[in-house]
């Protein structure tokens, strides 16, 4: 099964809706868009379903749609941060998806995640640091930010988004990352 290029980009325009979507579903919860990062969930998962140029398309837009329809995140650092962050998400996964191919698919997606999860967020680190809150950005607000009021987030998106691909993959909805022999 190949997914044609109509196929990814209806599947990237859902889960471009899912970045609207998911932080409202769950703002009832005090600071889930911080603890659980639901932004992320889409984008990596487009760039692991779509690939580098559509999961890169979704990181950008997902972010500014949200923004623009529900005001969260609100316009300023805190959205140009994330737009970039998620850009490279959505760019990194579907660049090592495509690459990366060890044999063992859940290796695979490992080693897709946890790079563009890190790449992710030293991008948006910098970009944070040197360009949109330059001055005023320690190390000490990025490695808290980044890593330590995410680490909820950052849990479920390594323990939800391997088994959702690959459930994905036994229904034939996505293709197989290696034909049987």
């Amino acid at each position: 099964m190949k997914m044609t290029s109509v196929t990814k980009c209806v599947t990237t325009a859902v889960l471009m809706a899912l970045c609207v979507v998911l932080p409202m579903a769950l703002h009832a919860i005090p600071n889930a868009g911080t603890l659980l990062s639901p932004m992320h969930l889409p984008v990596l998962l487009c760039g692991l379903i779509c690939g580098w140029p559509y999961g890169l398309l979704c990181g950008l837009i997902g972010p500014l749609l949200s923004s623009l329809i529900t005001g969260m995140p609100p316009m300023g650092p805190i959205l140009y941060g994330m737009i970039i962050e998620l850009g490279v998400y959505g760019l990194v996964t579907g660049i090592l998806m495509k690459s990366v191919r060890t044999g063992k698919p859940a290796a695979d997606l490992y080693i897709s995640l946890v790079t563009a999860m890190l790449s992710g967020r030293i991008v948006g680190g910098l970009a944070k640091a040197l360009i949109f809150s330059a001055g005023s950005y320690s190390f000490k607000a990025w490695a808290t930010a980044y890593f330590v009021s995410s680490l909820p987030g950052i849990i479920l998106q390594l323990l939800l988004l391997p088994a959702l691909y690959l459930a994905l993959q036994k229904a034939h909805l996505v293709p197989d990352r290696y034909e049987k022999e």
